[in-house]
């Protein structure tokens, strides 16, 4: 790789930077050195979405060639706009003509202090953008998910709500994306990216044997995938990361395969199309994926970067242990397996070698092996919360309703996301009763001994994870009524 300036399309032409640090975020650039201040800051940490803008991005399956996505500038750090397109709030109205989304959260009074608007506006921008042309307004519950990461504390939802499904009445040509599309291609035929800055360089590898190269020779540099964690890093703990090698342009990590028996997602495939994928495969992921974050966090985040953290309570790892899920990591030349469960070690700890990386998640189809698959997560709100508890449950019944294999699977109860051994054992070879769900329950105590915190008590984890056992029970028998209001204790 060669060393070059960060390049990128913003307001009809082309940026060129090269005295930024690489960890200098998007909002900081949009603020601070351009002055372009109708993007706000507020939370730092991706949760108010008061700065959300829109990336652009190369994409055949879009509208025009040019994916259009929202995304939380204050946590994206200003080197992996490199070969991109960025709009800001400033860039949509056109002529002094206001976009309709303007215009309609004008005419809906959808705006008291204003602080919040931009965001908002962006998101519902993107979201008019991308599906205009050929569908049909949409519906109360796409506008809420649309704007799950949008946070007002005066306006109120109900006149932004109004103001979206208005929006869609008005006539207006969607924007013509060729321009940007072109400038793009164009920036595509730049050298991979290699950016310094002070005693800190940004590398952006384009292939995983680029990748594996790279990171042999510097293990200790940090990787970045969607920087929806690692932004907190430095927006939240000032930290320093050093080096850093960026996965975003890896073009084998975006890649999604299937085949009879397996789906195989790349480590650098967003949430938003990881999620797309697991639930053509199996519906019940449905809720989880509209739970997980916001629509900029799914848009920038990866499935692989959320296996890869290995947080206590990362809500995908249940769900994927549950179904059997394989990683595939990758050292240099070598490549190995290992099942999802035996990657953590403990706090914050995995099996990672010095200089190796998550390559892909493999997950058994659902198609090819059809089990009982059900995954919910507990917080105090449902969007944009943190989950006191996840669970995943994936059990085989035989034609008589006997239990042949059972894989649980829980967030929140210990220091990792871990099956519940005794759990399993508790249903396996039994017939899947009253009975035998109350027994497997009662062996949760043996499988945890969950902590206390300011998200839950250690008593109250255990009831709900007990809990989801009896709900998994009653949404598959036929002849037990829902008992309403009872507690497993």
């Amino acid at each position: 790789m060669t060393q070059r300036a960060i390049r990128f399309w913003h307001r009809g032409s082309i940026v060129e930077v090269s005295d930024a640090s690489p960890q200098r975020t998007v909002l900081q650039w949009l603020r601070e050195d351009l002055h372009a201040t109708g993007t706000k800051e507020a939370c730092g940490e991706g949760d108010c979405g008061a700065c959300t803008v829109v990336l652009g991005s190369r994409d055949e399956s879009a509208p025009g060639g040019l994916r259009l996505e929202a995304a939380n500038s204050c946590i994206q750090f200003l080197p992996t706009l490199d070969g991109k397109a960025l709009f800001s709030v400033e860039d949509l109205a056109s002529e002094g003509t206001l976009h309709p989304v303007q215009e309609a959260m004008v005419e809906c009074h959808g705006s008291q202090c204003g602080f919040c608007t931009p965001g908002f506006i962006m998101s519902l921008w993107a979201h008019y953008e991308n599906n205009r042309a050929d569908r049909a307004a949409p519906t109360r519950d796409e506008i809420t998910d649309t704007l799950s990461g949008n946070l007002c504390r005066c306006t109120g939802y109900r006149p932004i709500i109004e103001a979206a499904q208005t929006a869609w009445q008005k006539p207006c040509a969607t924007m013509s994306r060729a321009p940007v599309r072109a400038v793009l291609d164009a920036l595509a035929e730049l050298p991979a990216l290699e950016y310094a800055n002070g005693t800190q360089t940004f590398f952006a590898p384009r292939s995983v044997d680029e990748l594996a190269t790279l990171y042999s020779a510097k293990p200790q540099a940090q990787l970045l995938a969607g920087s929806t964690d690692v932004g907190l890093w430095v927006t939240k703990q000032l930290r320093h990361l050093g080096d850093i090698i960026y996965l975003g342009k890896v073009k084998e990590l975006a890649q999604i395969s299937h085949n009879d028996k397996w789906i195989e997602i790349g480590a650098g495939v967003s949430l938003t199309d990881a999620f797309a994928t697991l639930i053509a495969d199996e519906a019940q992921w449905t809720e989880l994926a509209q739970r997980f974050a916001s629509v900029p966090i799914r848009n920038a985040g990866t499935l692989g970067g959320n296996v890869a953290n290995g947080s206590p309570i990362g809500d995908s790892m249940p769900g994927l242990m549950a179904l059997g899920t394989m990683v595939v990591l990758q050292q240099g030349a070598g490549i190995r397996e290992l099942p999802l469960e035996e990657l953590y070690l403990g706090y914050q700890k995995n099996a990672l070698e010095p200089g190796e990386f998550v390559r892909a998640l493999r997950i058994p189809r659902q198609s090819a092996q059809p089990k009982l698959f059900r995954t919910w997560k507990i917080s105090k709100r449902r969007d944009q919360d943190i989950a006191a508890v996840c669970a995943a449950f994936a059990l085989s019944l035989s034609n008589d309703n006997v239990v042949t294999s059972a894989r649980i699977a829980f967030g929140g109860m210990a220091a990792t996301p871990r099956r519940a051994s005794a759990a399993e054992a508790a249903l396996t070879g039994q017939a899947l009763s009253e009975a035998s769900i109350r027994a497997a329950m009662q062996a949760l105590r043996s499988d945890y001994q969950p902590l206390d915190d300011m998200r839950a008590s250690a008593d109250y984890r255990m009831q709900v994870a007990q809990n989801l056992l009896w709900r998994l029970f009653l949404e598959h028998t036929t002849d037990t009524p829902l008992r309403v209001g009872e507690v497993m204790a």
